[in-house]
């Protein structure tokens, strides 16, 4: 199967200077990693683990240290093969003085979608998100479920191969989640790739082919749908053990 995404011993070293002393921290260590084609993998960790680091280092919004970090088989940053990405923020920014359809219309044309072909497609994703009757209200005036359908319109407005979502379901009520996670079937249906991070286990373990666990930086296990299926709170039991073992957090014990 068609490697995607393929991280070759990346390293992530943040340089910090205060009052002449140099600090260093580091994001990712040694992260080896391959994503087929048609995949849906989640990337699990805790706050600080290295997980949006991974995915700005795979957008080429970061450089790593050292190692090799590709996407459809070209190292990264490529402008050419950033047409392929679909990209959803943890906090995503649209202007807020823009209408729905302003702001898609806008994301369209960065992504070079051919003046003639713009208006079919904005069209179509806001049909797909349901938000065609609501395309013409600011986005100031939105509630956050309605901003978050405008966020996912705008991850996939030029018709991407490869979804890459950072904390897609943080803060979002049940609804909004439900949605979120028929976006991603509907892409998986379609044999698209989705990669995204979470720190809900019981999120990723429903929509997932495979997981991988990142503790203090670096890829400390990859999981199988098999190795989670048909146990309840299997995936969240490995989950912890894993992160405690690999951090070196206690127990906690109450008496």
């Amino acid at each position: 199967m068609t490697s995607v995404i393929q991280l070759d011993n990346v390293t992530k070293i943040y340089r910090r200077s205060h009052l002449g002393r140099v600090k260093e921290s580091i994001g990712v260590a040694n992260l080896s990693l391959e994503i087929r084609a048609g995949e849906v993998f989640g990337l699990l960790g805790l706050n600080g683990s290295g997980k949006t680091t991974t995915l700005k280092i795979l957008l080429g919004l970061l450089h790593p240290t050292q190692g090799i970090a590709m996407l459809f088989g070209s190292v990264m940053p490529e402008p050419q093969v950033l047409r392929k990405i679909g990209y959803l923020p943890d906090a995503a920014y649209l202007p807020k003085y823009l209408t729905g359809d302003e702001a898609l219309w806008y994301y369209a044309t960065l992504s070079r979608i051919p003046r003639e072909k713009r208006r079919a497609a904005v069209d179509l994703i806001l049909d797909n998100v349901g938000m065609t009757a609501a395309a013409h209200k600011r986005i100031g005036e939105y509630s956050k479920g309605m901003f978050q359908r405008i966020s996912m319109a705008q991850a996939l407005v030029h018709n991407p191969d490869l979804l890459i979502m950072d904390e897609p379901i943080t803060g979002l009520d049940p609804l909004a989640v439900r949605e979120v996670r028929q976006l991603i079937s509907w892409l998986k249906a379609q044999g698209r790739t989705v990669f995204f991070s979470s720190h809900d286990i019981s999120e990723v373990e429903k929509v997932c082919d495979r997981i991988g666990i990142l503790a203090n930086g670096r890829l400390v296990s990859v999981l199988e749908q098999k190795d989670w299926t048909g146990q309840e709170g299997k995936l969240e039991a490995i989950f912890t053990a894993t992160v405690k073992r690999s951090e070196g957090i206690g127990t906690l014990k109450f008496s």
